[in-house]
């Protein structure tokens, strides 16, 4: 989620306060997106007003997300220029799939496809400048798969198969790459805590 993150110091990127904020933030993705994917699975098959809402809740969710993180970040000295790149990348593209939304589903994947590919680069980079809190393995490769996954995206829009259901999909993965890394960090601070 970060393409202008400037290295955060050692002891700002290692507080146990911005560690369990983090930990706390990647508990909640992963719950919104396990219950977003569900219910656009089950709507999917047509787009539909329901359909056109979700679709514009999941980036605006990601917004609120990045904003939490910006505030934690923040007051723990760490790095949020990055941050502020994906809450705009992900403002755009809520705007952009609220008009896609009345193009079609290829329009959606299109979408949806280019902001896979810049959020996914955005979050490889974060993870990378975080490792030192742990658990940001996950969200390195989450930041490689969801680059692939958009311009796989991009491709089946073009398609005669175009599909929202795989959206469903790729949010659902991404939620458990979120859960694996909270679940390492919490991990990682209680053999901190017991050092």
């Amino acid at each position: 989620m970060d393409t202008l993150v400037e290295p955060a110091s050692a002891s700002a990127s290692t507080s146990p306060r911005a560690s369990a904020t983090l930990r706390k933030l990647y508990f909640l993705r992963f719950a919104f997106a396990a219950v977003w994917a569900g219910l656009l699975f089950a709507t999917s098959s047509k787009l539909g007003p329901l359909t056109a809402a979700l679709l514009v809740i999941y980036p605006l969710f990601d917004v609120a997300a990045a904003v939490v993180d910006v505030r934690s970040a923040k007051a723990n000295g760490g790095p949020v220029r990055g941050l502020y790149v994906n809450i705009a990348l992900s403002t755009l593209t809520g705007i952009g799939l609220a008009l896609a939304a009345t193009s079609g589903i290829p329009a959606v994947l299109r979408v949806w496809g280019v902001w896979a590919i810049t959020a996914g680069l955005v979050q490889l980079i974060v993870g990378a400048l975080r490792r030192r809190l742990g658990g940001q393995w996950a969200m390195i490769v989450s930041g490689a798969i969801s680059t692939l996954a958009g311009a796989s995206f991009f491709a089946q829009a073009g398609s005669n198969e175009a599909s929202l259901s795989s959206l469903a999909g790729y949010a659902f993965l991404g939620g458990v790459f979120f859960l694996v890394s909270a679940l390492r960090m919490t991990r990682a601070g209680k053999a901190a805590a017991a050092a």
